[in-house]
């Protein structure tokens, strides 16, 4: 068993409410290629309550391990454990049933939600599903709504007639329809505006402090990590490059991929930005097997 850089007690013996030990996904090559390895041997925990940003840009690992953890994504080798469980390589059926206690909230609020079906009918879904009367569903998705600060009359209306916000909401709320205990949110709110994404990500917090839910906050913007996790995970080309606590990763990171990221942050002057951009790309450049990739 590998012991993981993102442990916050040293030879602590109680496991964590998620624990990623030593994690390696792999796909098959095209046309019996090569197959292409997507994480390499990655170890990382989430305790009960907590928030651990997972930060990378596009093609690093982050997305994939998110996957991996909702069953998504084949585990080559390695485990996931949650709450004491290998989840690796379960069934459907028990996949089914997890799903009570792992929920996802995805990147695109325009995409992930039925535009057929009313508000209504998309929260009750998922709790139809495992049982529950429509008349007690139909009770939590009124609690639900004002959860996330929406009006009970959403109920009624179609995703259409809300804003890039609003939807996202209607997306947390239906992850929070059964009481999961981990939520993995996969870029929840690179689509939407800087002020949206400000009231969104409080409302995280706020969710947070209520139920002690904990959360793989997925991104590739440190400024999000660093409003919402604890602790954070830098992934490059499929690894673990560093780990450390919110506060100091975002504002003294060691590592030079880190940095990069830290400098590829937006700024007002269009010519310094160019110049940061191609910094991080010749950077990039560099790391590849034989400087390319």
């Amino acid at each position: 068993m590998t012991v993981d850089p993102l442990s916050t007690v040293a030879g602590a013996t109680k496991e964590p409410l998620l624990f990623v030990d030593d994690v390696t996904v792999e796909y098959p090559g095209k046309k019996r290629g090569a197959s292409f390895r997507a994480l390499s041997n990655v170890s990382m925990t989430i305790e009960a309550g907590e928030t651990v940003g997972l930060v990378g840009e596009s093609g690093s690992g982050k997305t994939t391990l998110g996957r991996a953890v909702l069953g998504l994504a084949p585990v080559t080798a390695g485990a996931i454990r949650f709450d004491g469980r290998n989840i690796a390589d379960i069934g459907r059926r028990e996949r089914r049933a997890l799903s009570d206690e792992i929920q996802v909230v995805f990147q695109d609020p325009y995409s992930s939600l039925n535009p057929t079906k009313t508000v209504m009918d998309i929260l009750a879904e998922p709790l139809l599903v495992t049982g529950t009367r429509r008349q007690d569903a139909e009770r939590r998705i009124t609690e639900l709504l004002d959860y996330v600060y929406l009006p009970a009359d959403a109920a009624t209306r179609l995703p259409r007639e809300f804003s890039g916000g609003q939807r996202q909401r209607i997306a947390i709320a239906r992850a929070l329809c059964r009481d999961p205990r981990l939520i993995v949110c996969d870029e929840p709110v690179s689509a939407l505006d800087l002020t949206t994404q400000a009231r969104v990500l409080d409302l995280f917090g706020e969710i947070q402090e209520r139920t002690g839910v904990a959360y793989l906050f997925v991104t590739h913007d440190l400024s999000v990590v660093r409003h919402v996790s604890h602790r954070v995970a830098v992934m490059l080309r499929g690894e673990i490059v560093e780990t450390g606590d919110s506060e100091t990763l975002t504002t003294t990171p060691e590592h030079p991929y880190t940095q990069q990221l830290l400098l590829s942050a937006p700024v007002p002057d269009p010519a310094r930005q160019a110049q940061r951009r191609e910094h991080r790309q010749r950077f990039l450049a560099a790391q590849a097997p034989g400087g390319q990739r």
